[in-house]
């Protein structure tokens, strides 16, 4: 088989693992990865391997690049501190620890050592999205675990590039490393920014969907090339990239190309997750095969007390920097005065590993600079390919039922604020229709008008009737009647067409205005 038929093919097991997955109730990461290390063993299909330079370069800008677009800049600013925490301090704890486990268990050399603590130290922007976002859970725990992601990667590569050097010379400098990780962060934001700022006032001069898609698909890999080429932060770049358009979008982008935009994205991101987690399963039988003559049992003990390590720094972490900094700081006080034990909790267990770890593993030179094997090189990949899999499948799979035995539910932050601003901004319009009078035909106005007092009518009987904190912006009843009446409409048009009254464009031009509707029916589901 040649590449194409093989992507191909991993693409119809995505989307028939994601199918199996939604019936049995399960996170499809999960699945992803059993799937492909099930395929991995079948004897007639070809070894697909997973490139590091694939993942880094194809791969992670335009997976992080969406993450980025679709994170609430002031919800990020008003979690930075917990956000700083578990990207920055848990991540260099994390490698430290396993770094001393690594080199306990085995005589690893500490360079080495701490490769691997910095190869499994962050937790995946791609698992933590495509696990939280199908959960029910406050905001706020969304946003952290989000947050944390997406910043964490560059603390743990600059960190593996550090552990890399220091291998190669021989040498390390505390102080340098120190500075080097200031400037690498500093450089990539801002170009990143820049990137960001040159793609808005591109974009907010277009009105063409198909030519805004692409530049939008370029845009990360603009921010992580040059940021790379320049040996700064290629994932911050594409983060403060994602981030700044994220904000400016609702302003530089018309109504046709957002709605374009995000349904290309929802794509793209369900397919090369989809790919990425089948290709983590597919990776084991070359694993196994590089670790020939070792005993496979002492190397799954070992990656078992790994994996626990990891899971337990993050635990502990967790817990105790909420208390301090709860404790040190009022302000964080009465920024967030009822964290509960329940919620910690939850950020405390979401730490599964990903594809950044496996490329980075994989990554790990051959050789020294005087040509002598990397020290430990298969032992790294295997224990990264444990981490991951422990992780993944038993954090991944405990989650939903961790979130349910705990109590833990959506605090209905969004519904309040979404319900409060569609009435604020129904009230300046009947306001503004008020002024229109004298402009428009009195009939088209009282028409215009009716309209917007029904939908704030709606909005204050969902408001008043209460219950469940997900529920959405109109009475469920009315919600019922509006998707019955829209399925009467459907129906007529399509025995239309079937009996040669109107043609097919007339139909879907029809469909579109009905789908239109249908879906802001169903926005929060």
């Amino acid at each position: 088989m040649n590449p194409a038929e093989v992507t191909c093919t991993l693409l119809i097991v995505v989307a028939s693992l994601a199918i199996l997955a939604r019936k049995v109730a399960l996170p499809y990461p999960v699945l992803l990865v059993i799937g492909g290390l099930a395929l991995g063993f079948v004897p007639a299909l070809p070894r697909v391997e997973l490139e590091p330079d694939v993942v880094f370069l194809f791969l992670l800008p335009p997976l992080l690049y969406p993450a980025a677009i679709f994170t609430s800049w002031r919800d990020f600013r008003e979690n930075l501190i917990p956000i700083l925490l578990l990207a920055t301090g848990l991540v260099l704890l994390t490698t430290a620890v396993v770094a001393f486990v690594a080199h306990a268990l085995t005589g690893l050399p500490w360079p080495a050592a701490f490769v691997l603590g910095a190869i499994i130290s962050p937790s995946d922007a791609v698992a933590a999205t495509a696990i939280t976002s199908r959960l029910r859970v406050p905001r706020r725990i969304v946003t952290i675990l989000d947050g944390e992601s997406l910043v964490n990667d560059a603390t743990a590569l600059v960190a593996y590039r550090f552990g890399i050097a220091a291998m190669m010379s021989g040498t390390f400098s505390l102080s340098e490393a120190i500075g080097r990780f200031v400037l690498v962060a500093l450089g990539g934001t801002l170009i990143g920014l820049a990137v960001g700022w040159l793609g808005s006032n591109v974009q907010r001069r277009l009105d063409d969907p198909p030519v805004q898609i692409t530049i939008s698909l370029l845009t990360p890999f603009a921010a992580y090339i040059p940021a790379e080429r320049s040996h700064f932060s290629g994932v911050l770049a594409v983060v403060a990239a994602g981030v700044f358009l994220g904000w400016q979008a609702p302003r530089m982008l018309t109504a046709r190309t957002r709605l374009n935009i995000f349904v290309f994205w929802e794509m793209m991101v369900f397919l090369l997750n989809g790919l990425v987690f089948v290709l983590i399963g597919l990776q084991l039988p070359r694993i196994l095969h590089s670790l020939s003559g070792r005993s496979l049992k002492q190397l799954v003990w070992h990656g078992v007390l790994i994996s626990g390590a990891a899971i337990a720094v993050r635990i502990a972490w967790v817990f105790a920097s909420t208390n301090l900094v709860r404790f040190a700081s009022i302000t964080f006080r009465k920024v967030d005065p009822y964290t509960t034990w329940q919620n910690v909790a939850i950020v405390a267990w979401t730490g599964m590993r990903g594809v950044v770890s496996l490329a980075a593993a994989l990554a790990v030179p051959l050789t020294l600079s005087n040509g002598s094997p990397f020290p430990g090189r298969d032992y790294i990949l295997f224990i990264t390919f444990c981490v991951i899999l422990a992780t993944l499948v038993l954090q991944g799979l405990s989650l939903p039922t961790l979130i349910r035995r705990l109590g833990v539910v959506d605090d209905g932050l969004a519904n309040v604020e979404e319900r409060t601003a569609r009435l604020k901004a129904n009230e300046a319009a009947l306001a503004y229709l008020t002024e229109a009078d004298q402009r428009f035909s009195p009939d088209l106005v009282e028409r215009l008008r009716a309209e917007y007092n029904d939908r704030i009518r709606q909005l204050e009987v969902c408001a008043d009737v209460g219950g469940d904190r997900s529920n959405g912006l109109t009475a469920p009843s009315y919600q019922r009647l509006q998707q019955d009446a829209l399925d009467v409409e459907r129906r007529t048009i399509i025995q239309l067409r079937d009996e040669y009254v109107i043609n097919d464009e007339v139909l879907r031009r029809i469909q579109v205005d009905l789908d239109h509707a249908e879906a802001r029916l169903h926005v929060r589901e």
